[in-house]
């Protein structure tokens, strides 16, 4: 049996009841999405339960010299107050460093930093208990340069100093060079995560003391709680995390928010409390995507190969560490992208600064390097005088061949198919505005601005390589469990469904291996083993293949059972759709008959290959598998207005093995318009370290309307490392479809000597089209 199904159009009972999920192979929350049954995060409630809410400063850095809280105790209706001191355990948390603390205490050092927090009987009475907490402030000089950072120039901000990582790579020959150099500084703005169901929580503690329980919305359970429990001094054991509806994630739900504040209040009340941001709170309360400043030099024969590649990454952390670091070794290890290079130096580092923390988001550092190296193909390309696709298919890599980290390529590389398929996908077969010169489908839309006569349409590329799953020598892995009784599968694991389908490819490989209609996904939170975080592309791949090993092992009890019952060798039995049947006999059983009265019960953890640090050069196998991607923008520019719209996105993706094509297509989708908003909308502007577009007003985001048609094909050859052949699909779609559609704007802004203006940061603004701007620093 194929382990791609066909889902059958049934409606079956509610999507939850009693804990367990929906039995049908359809999603299983699909319905409740659809229908608006489905509990979100801020849906979640509990009888008698208080509100919570957080002081945050309003300063970038800043000493705090006192804090008074008995105002806010005087208000009618609070039930508690909590600053740095009521902190039972760790003050400080984080995923690698711990170095944020749950509380400023003695200095605050990025707007919007936590510094106390509330429980009351209504959110109305938190906001006023809110304003009365008067904290005395001594404001500092803040660090707002990352160049500072580096040259330390500047007090550090930190007790463990303004650089978080520093990481140089040489390859090869430091001093090769080629006939041909082109080189540029590239800039990439602070893009926000805009996932539309806000951080919320709900903590309900024990009825005993003690413990708690928390239902949030997150993207890895285990690490939540182990950070909670350490700020809350209590063992693991004593916290207990369920998953709650998670609306969007895409990196920024993987720092805790909320959680300890929740959990603090919960058990200082001895009731449930809940706390929900709102969109201004979110932008201060979660991560946001690296701003950066990449320098790039490349080497290149006259024909345009390749020969070496110089670069230094700038990458701005703002206050705290976060994943600051794994962050940087993805963008300085993809500096060629996926291209040969013999030849490499590179430096990069990543800085604290006074600016709102940055962590992971969708495409982690590869976002920023691919915006690099996909600018410098264009300008190889036109010094060399290539076709941009020419001059990338000129360099492609290949299975087999070693990155600048010496690393060799493992996985299956099909970046020339990617590359050659996206060629053949069709161009738009309409003119500019249509045939019907329809005012939508211009630059500006329904404002009618842009005249048809003054509109340049453009095409550009952008390809990249990915690596998937975690790096430098983690032990990452994910657990499974399957139970198997009386014709029914039940399977337990604590992945974070965020969106991305798992739920559903679960069941769909349990159905394969087991020969079953029937599959239970229990309720997903920390009863089990940890399944790792659902990011960095892992989750198909990592909680994919504990499902599989457990369903596997689970089969292995089936046959070991039926042949015992029949005298036969287990090794001749396998499943034939929903039956055990005899390779070399006639005994065919259905499976609910084999598994009458019978319960087959395995929990599994499953592992990939382990991975190295890299050394002082940054040398080593340090990534465990790659994806690729390649796409193709075509774009109406109004050169005098500096208006843009995206026509078509086309793609070609590697994917291993599509093991739900529908899905598949819908992340692709939904990557390109994170992709796209990047290029041309999407950028956190702060002021002085304080933000001044925390809303979606100003923070502009992609609607349907500034959605093109995406023409995708999937790229399908099984990469034999993957338990089930798939690559993680989420993170290459948004990764080189920014660098295509800028590209494809500088394509609609030739000269009439027919070169392109180096457009050299995003998203890029009006002012850097505009015919009668200023022309790009770079330029």
């Amino acid at each position: 049996m194929s382990i791609v199904e066909t889902p059958r159009v049934t409606r079956t009972e509610a999507p939850v009841r009693d804990g367990v999920i929906g039995r049908s192979p359809l999603r299983p929350d699909g319905i409740a999405k659809v229908d608006g049954s489905f509990q979100f995060s801020s849906d979640l409630h509990a009888e008698g339960a208080a509100w919570g809410a957080t002081l945050r400063s309003p300063h970038p850095h800043a000493r705090i010299v006192s804090i008074d809280v008995s105002k806010a105790w005087k208000i009618d209706g609070v039930d508690a107050v909590i600053t740095a001191a009521d902190v039972p355990g760790k003050a400080t948390y984080g995923l690698i460093a711990h170095d944020q603390p749950v509380f400023a205490s003695d200095v605050v050092r990025y707007v919007g930093e936590p510094v106390a927090a509330v429980a009351a009987d209504h959110p109305e009475t938190c906001r006023r208990a809110l304003e009365a907490i008067d904290v005395v402030y001594d404001e500092l000089e803040p660090l707002l340069d990352p160049e500072a950072a580096i040259a330390g120039t500047h007090p550090p901000i930190h007790p463990d100093g303004n650089v978080v990582r520093h990481q140089r790579i040489v390859r090869g020959d430091p001093d090769a060079t080629g006939e041909v150099v082109v080189e540029g500084t590239y800039e990439i703005g602070m893009q926000d995560q805009a996932f539309l169901g806000l951080e919320a929580a709900l903590a309900i503690p024990d009825s005993g003391g003690g413990g708690v329980e928390l239902h949030i919305a997150t993207q890895w359970l285990h690490e939540d709680r182990g950070q909670i429990a350490a700020c809350l001094g209590l063992p693991e054991d004593q916290v207990r995390l369920v998953l709650g509806g998670v609306g969007g994630a895409f990196g920024a739900r993987e720092d805790i928010s909320l959680q300890v504040h929740t959990c603090l209040l919960a058990l200082r009340l001895g009731k449930p409390v809940r706390m929900a941001y709102d969109r201004a709170e979110s932008f201060l309360g979660h991560v946001h995507r690296h701003p950066a400043t990449i320098w790039m030099r490349h080497h290149a024969t006259a024909d345009g190969e390749i020969v070496k590649i110089e670069a230094r990454f700038v990458l701005d952390g703002g206050a705290y560490a976060s994943t600051s670091s794994a962050v940087l070794l993805n963008a300085v290890t993809h500096t060629q992208g996926p291209y040969r290079c013999p030849n490499a130096v590179v430096d990069g580092w990543a800085v604290r600064t006074n600016h709102l923390p940055c962590g992971a988001m969708r495409g982690f550092g590869v976002v920023q390097a691919c915006f690099a190296h996909e600018s410098q193909m264009d300008r190889l390309a036109e010094a060399c005088g290539r076709d941009p696709v020419e001059i990338r298919l000129r360099n492609v890599m290949r299975t087999g061949d070693p990155l600048i980290t010496g690393q060799v390529v493992e996985s299956v590389a099909p970046v020339e198919r990617c590359i050659r398929e996206t060629a053949a996908l069709p161009l738009p077969d309409e003119p500019i505005g249509g045939r019907d010169a329809d005012p939508m489908r211009l630059p500006g839309g329904a404002g009618r601005t842009a005249d048809v006569g003054h509109v340049r349409r453009g095409i550009g590329w952008g390809v990249s390589i990915k690596n998937l799953m975690y790096s430098e020598g983690f032990d990452d892995y994910s657990t499974a469990r399957c139970r198997l009784a009386d014709g029914r599968v039940t399977l337990k694991f604590a992945t974070a469904e965020v969106g991305q389908g798992f739920v559903t490819i679960a069941g769909q490989i349990a159905r394969t291996i087991l020969g079953v209609d029937d599959v239970d996904l229990a309720r997903i939170d920390t009863g089990v083993g940890s399944a790792g975080s659902t990011s960095a592309s892992r989750q198909t791949w990592m909680s994919g293949g504990a499902v599989d090993a457990a369903c596997r092992q689970v089969r292995e009890r089936l046959f070991e059972h039926v042949a015992d019952l029949h005298g036969l060798d287990p090794l001749q039995l396998e499943i034939d759709g929903t039956d055990v049947v005899d390779t070399l006999g006639d005994l065919r059983v259905p499976v609910a008959a084999a598994t009458a009265g019978q319960v087959f019960d395995e929990t599994v953890e499953y592992r990939h290959r382990p991975t190295v640090d890299l050394d002082e050069n940054g040398q080593g196998d340090c990534h465990v598998a790659f994806a690729f991607v390649a796409h193709r923008a075509v774009v109406d520019v109004d050169p005098e207005l500096g208006l843009v719209k995206v026509v078509q996105i086309a793609t070609a993706q590697d994917v291993g093995r599509a093991l739900n094509p529908l899905s598949v297509i819908g992340q692709i989708e939904g990557g390109i318009a994170q992709g796209l908003g990047l290029a041309v909308m999407e950028e956190i502007v702060q002021v002085d370290g304080r933000i001044r577009n925390a809303n979606f007003t100003d923070y502009l985001l992609p609607t349907m309307l500034d959605m093109p048609p995406v023409v995708a094909t999937l790229v399908e050859e099984p990469d034999p490392q993957a338990p089930l052949g798939a690559k993680g699909v989420g993170e290459p779609p948004c990764i080189s479809s920014t660098p295509a559609i800028v590209a494809a704007i500088r394509d609609a802004l030739r000269d009439d000597a027919g070169r392109a203006r180096p457009l050299v940061r995003v998203p890029v603004r009006p002012q850097d089209i505009a015919l009668s701007g200023t022309a790009s620093p770079d330029g």
